[in-house]
């Protein structure tokens, strides 16, 4: 791998140690925060282009900190929690966590994540034999600059959300299923990935819609999946 590098916010010291060995294995260098607080003043500081980020942590959890970050950058965030119920997962996700990972870990699952994120936020809009900007009445995609817009009003989205608009609007009028859209942008199988891309879509929509309860954009074929209509 290049030289990335990777914030880990955990107020574990032995959990940040260990998670700077793993990655520094890979060729990464890894800076290290024990809160959400602590975070966001090194991401202002320090150039960073992923974050592993706790959510049990004190003065500023996991979800606020995630919340904080998305106000101003689209820095990829792994979310590592002890608890395993899915409300955490999916508050994770639709306050902006691109992925998430359950304690205790299997370092090798870690490492692979943060890899499949780095790649995904250096190249995005790799995809090969494609027109570089995109027009779907008035929903605007420039692949080049990496940004999409409403009748040229510029729209901030997540890495993953980002990833999600330039598959749908590329094949602008094809249907994908759930778990083809999970395997296509996060480069795994789609296994009950029903949730994750649900709270995408949501929040897409929620930032490309005018009204989002009625799309005009980003439609669901019922039984099927969802796709950008042309």
């Amino acid at each position: 791998m290049e030289q990335y590098v990777v914030l880990v916010v955990d107020d574990d010291q032995e959990i940040r140690d260990a998670i700077e060995i793993y990655l520094k294995n890979e060729g990464v260098f890894v800076r290290k925060a024990k809160d959400g607080m602590e975070a966001l003043d090194m991401i202002n500081e320090h150039p960073v282009h992923l974050i592993i980020l706790d959510i049990m942590m004190p003065r500023l959890d996991g979800i606020a900190a995630t919340y904080k970050i998305r106000e101003k950058k689209n820095i990829p965030i792994l979310i590592l929690s002890a608890k395993s119920e899915d409300v955490d997962k999916i508050l994770g996700l639709h306050v902006g966590a691109d992925d998430y990972v359950t304690k205790p870990f299997n370092p090798m699952e870690l490492v692979a994540r943060v890899k499949s994120l780095l790649r995904r936020y250096v190249n995005l809009g790799a995809y090969e034999g494609i027109r570089k900007a995109i027009d779907l009445n008035g929903l605007g995609l420039d692949k080049e600059a990496k940004a999409v817009t409403v009748h040229g009003e510029p729209v901030k989205l997540t890495p993953i959300e980002y990833k999600i608009v330039e598959l749908l609007m590329t094949n602008a009028g094809r249907v994908f299923s759930i778990n083809e859209i999970y395997e296509r942008v996060w480069n795994e199988q789609g296994y009950n990935a029903e949730n994750t891309v649900a709270v995408h879509i949501r929040k897409i929509r929620e930032k490309i819609e005018i009204d989002p309860k009625n799309p005009r954009y980003l439609k669901v074929v019922w039984g099927i999946g969802y796709k950008m209509e042309k």
